[in-house]
C-alpha cells in the first residue's frame, strides 16, 4: 500500500472540509448528487468518446497502482543480469535457455530468446526498441485517459453551474426551490474544478511516473541483451547495474 497516496487524498479532502468549516458553511451543502452526477459522468462520456473502450479500461485499471504500485522490479533485474553474465561466461549465449524458460515478464523471456536465436546485434535492438516504443505508447495512451479527465472536468462543472442557474430562472416565482438551484450551479463548479486539480492530474502525473520507471527498466534490459549480443556484455555490467539501481 501506498500510504502516500492515501495521505495525499485525506489531506485534499481535509483542507476542503476545514475551509468550508473556518467560512462558517456546514458540510452538507458540498454535498449535491445531482451535481456530482453531471460532472463525473459527464467527464467520463467526453473520455469515452475520445477514447477506445480498451484504452479506457486499461487507465481505469491503472488506477490501483496509485495505491498498490507495481513490485520495484530493480533488485530481481539486477539479480537476473548477474545471472545472466554468469550463464554466458560459463557456457555461453546458447545457455541462457534455462533462464528464457524461466522468465515472466515477455519482454525478458523475448530478449533472451532473441539473444539464443544469434539475432545480430543491431537487429536485436531495433526489434526490442520496437517493442519498447508500443508499450511506452499503449500505457501512456492509457495514463492520458486521466489528463483528458482533468481537462474535461472543469467545463463539465460550469456547464452544471448553468443548469444550476437555468433551474433557478425557471423557479424565480417559487422562493423555496431557489437555493437547491444555487446549490447545484456552485457546487457544480467545486467538483469539476475539485476533481481535476486534487485528483485526475495528480492520479495522471503519478502514473506516468510508473510508466516512465518501467519504460527505462526495459530500456536497461535491452541495452544488456545488445551487449550480450556484442560480447561485450562483462566489462560494462557493473555500469548497466548502476544505471539500473539508479532508477526511481
Amino acid at each position: 500500500m501506498d500510504w502516500s497516496s492515501v495521505a495525499g487524498i485525506l489531506l485534499a479532502l481535509a483542507g476542503l472540509i476545514v475551509g468550508q468549516s473556518l467560512e462558517g458553511g456546514k458540510l452538507s451543502s458540498l454535498v449535491q448528487p445531482a451535481a456530482f452526477a453531471i460532472v463525473v459522468i459527464g467527464t467520463f462520456g467526453a473520455v469515452l468518446l475520445q477514447t477506445r473502450p480498451a484504452t479506457l479500461r486499461t487507465g481505469i485499471l491503472m488506477l490501483r497502482w496509485v495505491f498498490r504500485p507495481p513490485e520495484d522490479s530493480r533488485a530481481a533485474l539486477k539479480k537476473d543480469i548477474i545471472a545472466w553474465n554468469q550463464t554466458v561466461r560459463r557456457a555461453g549465449p546458447l545457455a541462457l535457455e534455462r533462464h528464457m524458460a524461466a522468465a515472466t515478464d515477455p519482454f525478458m523471456a523475448k530478449g533472451l530468446r532473441m539473444v539464443i536465436d544469434g539475432i545480430q546485434p543491431d537487429k536485436l535492438r531495433q526489434l526490442l526498441d520496437t517493442e519498447i516504443t508500443a508499450f511506452e505508447t499503449a500505457q501512456r495512451q492509457a495514463v492520458r485517459v486521466w489528463e483528458s479527465a482533468a481537462g474535461y472536468s472543469p467545463t463539465i462543472g460550469i456547464l452544471g453551474a448553468v443548469l444550476g442557474l437555468i433551474h433557478v430562472m425557471e423557479n424565480l416565482s417559487d422562493p423555496s426551490k431557489l437555493g437547491p438551484g444555487i446549490a447545484v450551479a456552485f457546487v457544480s463548479t467545486i467538483y469539476g474544478v475539485g476533481l481535476a486539480n486534487l485528483f485526475f492530474y495528480p492520479i495522471a502525473n503519478k502514473l506516468k511516473n510508473i510508466v516512465t520507471t518501467q519504460v527505462h527498466q526495459q530500456e536497461i534490459a535491452a541495452a544488456v541483451f545488445h551487449d550480450i549480443a556484442t560480447a561485450d556484455f562483462s566489462r560494462i555490467m557493473d555500469e548497466r547495474i548502476a544505471t539500473l539501481m539508479r532508477d526511481h
